[in-house]
């Protein structure tokens, strides 16, 4: 675990919300921080380390019991219906992306707006902090945003000179202990009421209640100052109608609202798939989306933004933008893996998924998005052969094709990832043994062979020895834990031994009968 100060506040620092910030000392593995390290670790050694954190218990606990109590999965006929529109219309979207977001991008412009369309992370970053720059900001909020998490927008803006809060509840939490978000829709799931307590109060400088009323009022206080001060709102867009240009955001806070509203400048932030083509679309997809998320018939906020503040108008930006984000996705189009941009980032399928509560969450993924959307979608966005092994990273029990809302087949997709992989990485040594390892299973007598030479070696070598292995496999083994070399074919020996048994008790008994 690594244990180091979050920073001290800047100057000029103008946040309420982050005062105190230095006192905090996060708790927690260096592949959970707030930005990924440049440099990952092999994938099985993260999965074998996250099995040992303190919260990987009770938070996989605590997303079994949600996963029984929201019966993950299942659909009432109602909802099953709103599944069946909701697919067609995400399908729609993607028979012409482009016409789609050009439509979306005369609505907006029209609306008063600006569009930016961004090829890269970096070319969206650029357009956001020229934005800043322009005018001056020195202190922006957010609303809840995977789209600014995936660019690694804070981090950029903070150097820039541009203190940034973020406003959801759970986004504050994770910000302040300098993680990234666990769950799409709940990005402090893995934190215990507990662990609140303690980090507030480490902020606070001072011991406070345990009471959820409590904890959250303590970040409504902190946080009110920072929505009237703050020159620059930025948001996500859950939905944005390609036919009116209005851009829809989801939430049960209300951040948002005040997001959208109060700062003098708003940039939202969409990757492309999030266009759908008519505004009508949202009456199926945001009861979808709230069902599937929350099981909420609807949220309790559904902020729909139609372009900066008009003549006459009380609140609301003096200047809109839209930076729309690629990154690598529509490349995806026309292949089979273009099915996961029809996805709503409900994070149904991440509850589902056995694998990821079992690690504890989307942190030991390493990457922007975890559990089975994100083994599906990482590997598709940024640099090439970045994240390819994440589609390893599950059990393909089809759970997260029974909890998608708008039927992603994310197994199919998972298992083309892998094969992609596999034909990428088998080359050289690697491919020469695995050829080896099929030419011996081929033959019963080559099958014999191999178990009796590992029963050998493992007679003959050390434990500790066997388990480092030379060359790549170092690595391997490493993250694995093998089974004793010299009870090798010891299961089958019992079966044979056991099946005879069984016959002669037959032939016994049919003698005696």
């Amino acid at each position: 675990m690594t244990e180091r100060p979050c920073g001290g506040p800047t100057e000029g620092q103008r946040s309420t919300a982050l005062a105190g910030r230095e006192r905090i000392r996060p708790d927690r593995p260096e592949w959970a921080a707030g930005e990924i390290p440049a440099h990952r670790r092999p994938l099985p050694l993260i999965t074998r380390d996250a099995l040992t954190v303190r919260t990987a218990r009770p938070t996989h606990d605590r997303l079994a019991a949600l996963n029984e109590e929201r019966h993950v999965g299942t659909w009432t006929p109602e909802v099953a219906r709103l599944r069946e529109q909701g697919a067609a219309i995400r399908r729609e979207t993607l028979t012409d992306l482009e016409k789609y977001l050009q439509q979306l991008t005369g609505s907006v412009e029209r609306n008063g707006g600006v569009v930016h369309r961004a090829g890269t992370p970096a070319e969206a970053r650029a357009v956001i902090a020229r934005i800043a720059r322009e005018n001056g900001v020195r202190l922006a909020v957010k609303s809840k945003s995977m789209a600014t998490e995936e660019i690694h927008l804070n981090a950029h803006l903070t150097a820039e000179g541009v203190e940034v809060v973020e406003t959801d509840l759970g986004e504050y939490i994770v910000q302040l202990a300098d993680e990234r978000p666990s769950h799409i829709v709940g990005p402090a799931l893995h934190k215990s009421r507990q662990d609140v307590t303690d980090l507030f109060g480490q902020l606070a400088g001072a011991e406070l209640s345990g009471e959820p009323e409590d904890l959250a009022a303590f970040a409504r206080a902190r946080l009110r100052a920072d929505f009237k001060a703050a020159d620059l709102g930025i948001s996500g867009v859950n939905f944005a109608a390609a036919d009116t240009g209005t851009l829809a955001i989801v939430t049960n806070e209300g951040n948002a609202d005040m997001v959208t509203s109060q700062p003098r400048v708003h940039v939202a932030v969409m990757t492309v798939e999030k266009v759908i083509p008519r505004f009508a679309d949202l009456g199926v997809l945001i009861p979808l989306l709230c069902d599937a998320a929350t099981k909420q018939r609807v949220s309790v906020y559904q902020t729909l933004v139609n372009g900066p503040r008009r003549a006459g108008e009380s609140d609301g930006p003096e200047q809109l933008h839209l930076v729309i984000l690629d990154n690598g996705r529509t490349k995806a189009l026309g292949t089979p893996q273009e099915e996961v941009l029809a996805c709503i980032r409900c994070g149904n399928c991440q509850i589902s998924c056995p694998v990821y509560r079992t690690v504890g969450g989307g942190h030991p993924y390493s990457a922007v998005y975890g559990g089975p959307i994100g083994a599906v979608l990482s590997p598709l966005i940024g640099d090439p052969g970045t994240d390819s092994d994440l589609p390893f990273l599950s059990s393909l029990c089809g759970a997260c094709y029974d909890a998608c809302p708008v039927k992603i087949p994310i197994p199919d997709l998972l298992v083309n990832l892998r094969a992609q992989h596999e034909s990428a990485q088998a080359a050289g040594a690697a491919r020469a043994g695995w050829r080896a390892w099929g030419l011996a299973w081929r033959t019963g007598a080559g099958f014999r062979a191999t178990l009796a030479a590992a029963r050998l070696a493992g007679r003959l070598l050390p434990d500790r020895l066997l388990a480092r292995l030379p060359g790549p496999g170092r690595g391997w083994a490493a993250g694995r834990a093998l089974p004793p070399l010299r009870e090798a074919g010891a299961f089958r020996r019992w079966f044979r031994r056991h099946d005879e048994r069984r016959a002669a008790t037959r032939t016994r008994d049919g003698r005696q009968g």
